[in-house]
């Protein structure tokens, strides 16, 4: 009984550390101005411009880092405060789902690999969310059938979690390189907050990657080590 706890203590206390330093660290930047003045919208819109993508629209959306990129729309959508803001932390982040969007426009394998994935990755959310649920209060469910698919579920968002690194990664390094040759940042110590608003955001993923490892093993082992017991 102390070691599912513990398990679960342990991966809820590094996602909320890459929570955190993620928090901690864009909120930083946010409050130091670029000596451009450009806002997120423009750098984005800069940098796929000068990657020679076109025909991606680029809106906001209410909330706090809400940004992501749309690929099924080709759209990037950037939280209100990264649209507008003139703040290094907002450019970092915009430059980066700019990255995905020039990722999409060369037809990254990664990234469709993800695409691809979402659909299974969801029904698999729903499985490991409900499962034990419907298991501890009918009792329906034998207990090797549900490590089966606890084992399988958690197995489809461990790939998922791995696919994402390389595509965020990557992202991240192109918003990098984008920004560098662009003229965007006006000075070496807006590149140095760029590189660490968006290594701290990569945390969040090993983060998420690490967690959904660790409970697919936790589920796959005892069935390993039972067959071997057979």
């Amino acid at each position: 009984m102390f070691l599912p706890i513990l398990l679960f203590l342990g991966t809820l206390a590094l996602s909320f550390w890459a929570s955190a330093r993620v928090k901690s660290v864009y909120n930083k930047y946010a409050a130091e101005p670029s000596l451009t003045g450009m806002t997120g919208a423009q750098a984005a819109a800069r940098v796929m411009q000068d990657a020679g993508v076109e025909g991606v629209e680029i809106t906001s959306t209410p909330g706090h880092l809400t940004d992501h990129y749309d690929p099924l729309h080709k759209r990037l959508v950037l939280s209100e405060g990264n649209y507008r803001g003139t703040s290094v932390a907002a450019i970092a982040v915009a430059a980066h789902e700019a990255g995905h969007a020039i990722q999409h426009s060369r037809a990254y394998a990664p990234l469709h690999m993800r695409m691809a994935a979402v659909g299974a990755t969801r029904f698999a959310s729903q499985i490991v969310m409900w499962l034990p649920l419907i298991g501890l209060f009918t009792g329906f469910i034998h207990t090797q059938t549900a490590m089966i698919f606890m084992a399988g579920g958690w197995g489809i968002i461990m790939l998922f979690n791995l696919i994402t690194l390389p595509v965020e990664f990557d992202a991240s390094a192109r918003a990098k390189v984008a920004l560098r040759h662009s003229g965007i940042l006006a000075a070496m110590h807006e590149e140095d907050g760029v590189n660490r608003v968006l290594n701290a955001a990569a945390w969040t993923y090993v983060a998420a990657f690490i967690t959904s490892l660790t409970y697919f093993l936790w589920h796959l082992l005892p069935l390993l080590l039972g067959r071997r017991d057979d």
